[in-house]
């Protein structure tokens, strides 16, 4: 006869060792996602398209659509030259979910201070990045980032809004 506590610890130690699994693959996201500003701020195209895959995407703020590691170095080197030379980013919060023991998003909050954008395109002051996140050879890498600004959330309005009256200057 089985005993039951046996029975107990056949059930509980798969348990236990992939929460001992997934705590060690949470962290080591954590620590790519720390790599992340560390790269940003010492203006290294190299290092910051290293946290990605060979063939990860990375989709800016504005829409550009960069596909592979090397591109992403490309564009970067050609950023940090100008627009991000003096730049500052700030990670504020990650919140991870694994979908697969090799597989997982995060939601990164950021800060950016220092930028230099061209008029015309918005200023990178704070946002939301989404990544998808693969583990590769015992590697957490990312495999597809979208950068998304936000701006404080607000309760959506009940009904018509009117257009902003233009302000005419008093005599």
């Amino acid at each position: 006869m089985i005993s039951r506590a046996f029975l107990v610890v056949a059930f509980l130690l798969p348990i236990s060792i992939f929460a001992a699994d997934q705590s060690a693959d949470e962290a080591a996201i954590r620590a790519l996602e720390a790599r992340q500003p560390e790269a940003w701020n010492h203006h290294d195209a190299k290092a910051y398209a290293s946290l990605f895959t060979d063939v990860g995407d990375c989709v800016n703020i504005v829409g550009w659509w960069w596909k592979g590691r090397a591109e992403i170095e490309k564009k970067l080197t050609d950023a940090y030259v100008y627009v991000f030379k003096e730049s500052t980013l700030t990670i504020t919060n990650v919140d991870i979910r694994l979908l697969t023991s090799d597989v997982a998003v995060a939601h990164v909050r950021w800060t950016l201070t220092g930028a230099r954008t061209p008029s015309g395109l918005p200023v990178p002051q704070q946002g939301i990045q989404t990544h998808v996140l693969q583990k590769q050879n015992g590697q957490w890498l990312i495999a597809a980032f979208q950068n998304t600004l936000s701006v404080p959330e607000m309760p959506f309005p009940k009904g018509p809004v009117a257009p902003n009256a233009p302000t005419k200057p008093t005599p």
